[in-house]
Parts: structure tokens; C-alpha cells; sequence
């Protein structure tokens, strides 16, 4: 999730970084006031191919169900049990279904992380545009949105071990992200998204005992970052983890474990088509490093054998040196006193979680005991034949067999990174 200059088939893709109309279910506004609209990232729900992936996957009953049981709330606090409710179960539908559990519903294949994505729309756009009876204020709107973000991304399902660090069933924390990029090729699969799905709750047995791995799912969307959702997320678990990872979607043909993040957002737009160019916004500024680094165990990683694609420890920054005024590419990191302008994953989305995150284990005083890091997984390709966004199918078997790999090998780095991590301990 970081811009780069690298051409796609023909979409030139810069990366490393619904339904048509409201249910009937849907609360008609209160006479002589309108529904708030929804947002720009809701109304892609109103194209072909997200219907056609909702239908596909057994899906598209989300949001209708949920507005019905909208229509039912006479209450705020009912309408918060219904959010909190219907959240949870869709986040557990979507893993159950990339799991194998229960039916498919659909001839989509399971690995597929993009029914979630444009089911939570579909609820969030019912919530966006609900109207009841009794009155809802804006700031009581917000907080079920909020909620239901929560709960559908996995952010309340983190369920670990007991134990302490280092003994019995090890514990992993990993995230992913939602598609994003999608006026350029509305099918686009996040991979990041799908192996959060895919690892949710299972284990991995590693040479250093089994491992278990919690995930959750962000937004790709500036402002929930400002307002402190990855803090939110994650702060009541590093304390608890034996090793964490973000993990987003980043260059063609490689994964990448990114040595360094840096404090800068570049610009480049979210799923809303907002664009942010500011130092990364934290709480606490005065005490804000340009730089915080990876304490993932990158040598192993990059010398094992985990898959067919390579992968490396990615030094590289860009960076306004210390008394300068110009960004210069710095292959070996940052050096003393200089400003981050782009981390080894960029300056968008995935180089602020892996900002956040690490900034957190830092404050938090883990630094020397909590592994953790940021790993960008190779760009979710089509497979041949199937490059053109406005013609092409949803999915292939290239696009699936490639999603499969990209979800088995990172499965495959975090055991490494459990067992390396826990012979440095010993």
C-alpha cells in the first residue's frame, strides 16, 4: 500500500501502500428532513461487480437483514444490540466461510476476502442513511458506526490464550486491511485481508511450540486513523502477545519485512478519495519520532524457505536529511536527525499502521521483548488473460491459486518468525 511506479497489466497501478437502493426494511426519513447520503465509499456498492460478489458468496442478504432489524429497534440501546449483534456475526460468517465451516452459499471461492468488505458496506450505508422514529443524534449515529466497524472488522473477537510470555501456546496478533484502489479496478482482492480471514483463531505449530493467531481488519480511510483506531485496536492486546505483524498488500512478486516506518502520510487517496500530506497524526506529537523500526526476526525470515515468492529485508527510506530541504532515497535507513518522508513501506496506510503499531509497543516499553513489525505481501494479480477491470471477470483460477499462496506463505513467515523469536529468547 505504498505508490510506486509500477504498471499492472493495464490498469498502471500505483501500490505498496450493495445495493442499488435502500431496503423496504429501511426507516423512510422523518417528514421535511432528508437522510444523510452515504458515503463515496458506499455508493461503489451500486456497481455491477460488487452485487455480482455479494450475490456469489451468499452475502447479499447482509445489509437487507440488517436494516430489518434497524426497523425493529425502538430505541437507541436496542439499536446498539442490534449493531453489536449483527457485527460480530458477519465478522464470523466471513471467517467461518474462508475457514470451511458451514456452507459456501455460493460458487465464489472461499479463500475470498471481498464478500466481507462490501457486506460491512452494505450495513454501514443502512446505518449512514436510517431514520428512526425516536430520533437519533449524530453523535449517537457515530458511535454505532464505530461500533459496527468494531465488531465486523474482528477488532472485539481477539480471543487469546492464557499463559504468560513465553509459556504454553504462544500468541500472535496480525491485521489486514480492506481492497482498496477501487476506482481503478473495482474487483481488487486485498491479500491482507484474506489472510487475516484465513489465520483467525487458528494455530500454527512452529518449532518453538504451537502458536496461536487473533486478527482483526482496518479500514483503508485516513481519518479513522487520525482518530485513533489502531491504537484503539491494539493496545489492550501488545501487553499480552508473544509477537505481532501488520501485514498489507505491497510490491509485484515479492514480500517484503519492513525494516523501518516512517512519520509522514504522502497523500496518495483512501477508499473515500480523501488525500492527507502531514506528519502522521498521534496523540502525545512532542514526544513523536520520525522513526520507529521492525522487531520482527528479519534474518530469519528472509533465509527461510516459506513459498514461491521471495522475500526481503527492505532497508530503504526516503527521508529530508538533517539540515536539509530535499527528500533523498536512503538504501541503508535513516540517517541522525533526519525527517521520514517515506518508510520502507511508503508513506500510505500500511506504512502508518506499522508507524502506529511499533510506535505503540514502543510506548508501551516493549521495544526489547515484543517482536513486531509490518510485512507486505506480494500484489494480488489476475491471472493472465484477465487484466481488464471494465470487461474482466471477478475472479479466475490465477487470481484464486495466487491468493491461496500469498495466504499459505505468510502463514508460513509467522511460524519462522514464532520460532526464531523464541530461540532469541532462550
Amino acid at each position: 500500500m505504498r505508490p510506486i511506479r509500477v504498471r499492472i497489466g493495464v490498469l498502471g497501478l500505483a501500490l505498496v501502500a450493495g445495493l442499488a437502493a435502500p431496503t423496504a426494511a429501511t426507516a423512510a426519513p422523518e417528514a421535511g428532513g432528508a437522510a444523510p447520503a452515504p458515503t463515496v465509499e458506499e455508493r461503489r456498492l451500486d456497481g455491477e461487480v460488487p452485487r455480482e460478489i455479494l450475490r456469489r458468496s451468499g452475502f447479499a442478504a447482509v445489509a437487507p437483514a440488517f436494516a430489518r432489524g434497524l426497523g425493529r429497534a425502538d430505541s437507541y440501546r436496542e439499536a446498539r444490540r442490534v449493531v453489536e449483534r449483527e457485527g460480530a456475526a458477519l465478522w464470523r460468517r466471513a471467517v467461518d466461510r474462508v475457514q470451511g465451516r458451514g456452507p459456501a452459499r455460493g460458487d465464489l471461492s472461499r479463500d475470498d476476502d471481498r464478500p466481507l468488505y462490501w457486506a460491512r458496506l452494505g450495513m454501514t450505508r443502512e446505518l449512514h442513511t436510517w431514520e428512526p422514529g425516536f430520533g437519533l443524534s449524530e453523535r449517537q449515529r457515530a458511535a454505532l458506526l464505530t461500533e459496527l466497524e468494531r465488531t465486523s472488522r474482528g477488532q472485539t473477537d481477539l480471543r487469546l490464550p492464557r499463559g504468560g510470555h513465553g509459556k504454553g501456546v504462544k500468541r500472535v496478533l496480525l491485521t489486514g486491511f480492506d481492497p482498496f484502489t477501487l476506482d481503478r479496478d473495482i474487483r481488487i482482492s486485498n491479500p491482507s485481508g484474506a489472510v487475516a480471514l484465513a489465520l483467525d483463531g487458528t494455530v500454527i505449530d512452529t518449532a518453538d511450540g504451537p502458536a496461536r493467531v487473533e486478527t482483526a481488519v482496518f479500514p483503508v480511510r485516513w481519518a479513522d486513523f487520525a482518530e485513533g483506531t489502531v491504537e484503539r485496536a491494539l493496545r489492550p492486546y501488545l501487553p499480552r502477545v508473544d509477537l505481532f505483524t501488520t501485514v498489507s498488500q505491497g510490491r509485484v512478486g515479492r514480500f517484503d519485512v519492513e525494516r523501518t516506518n516512517g512519520a509522514w502520510r504522502g497523500g496518495f487517496p483512501d477508499n473515500d478519495n480523501v488525500s492527507r500530506t502531514e506528519t502522521v497524526p498521534v496523540a502525545d506529537p512532542a514526544s513523536q519520532p520520525q522513526w520507529t523500526t521492525t522487531t520482527l526476526p528479519y534474518a530469519a525470515i528472509t533465509a527461510a524457505d516459506t513459498g514461491r515468492f521471495p522475500v526481503y529485508d527492505n532497508t530503504s527510506v526516503t527521508e529530508i536529511p538533517a539540515g536539509g530541504d530535499e527528500p533523498v532515497v536512503r538504501p541503508e535507513g535513516p540517517t541522525p536527525g533526519s525527517t521520514a518522508r517515506e518508510g520502507g513501506g511508503g508513506n500510505y496506510l500500511s506504512n502508518e499502521i506499522a508507524y502506529r503499531a511499533t510506535l505503540l509497543r514502543d510506548r508501551l516499553g516493549l521495544h526489547g521483548t515484543l517482536p513486531g513489525g509490518h510485512v507486505h505481501t506480494p500484489v494480488l494479480q489476475f491471472g493472465a488473460g484477465n487484466t481488464d477491470p471494465a470487461t474482466g471477470a471477478v475472479t479466475d483460477p490465477g487470481f484464486v491459486r495466487n491468493r491461496l499462496d500469498i495466504v499459505a506463505q505468510t502463514r508460513a513467515i509467522v511460524g519462522v518468525a514464532v520460532s526464531a523469536a523464541g530461540a532469541d529468547r532462550d
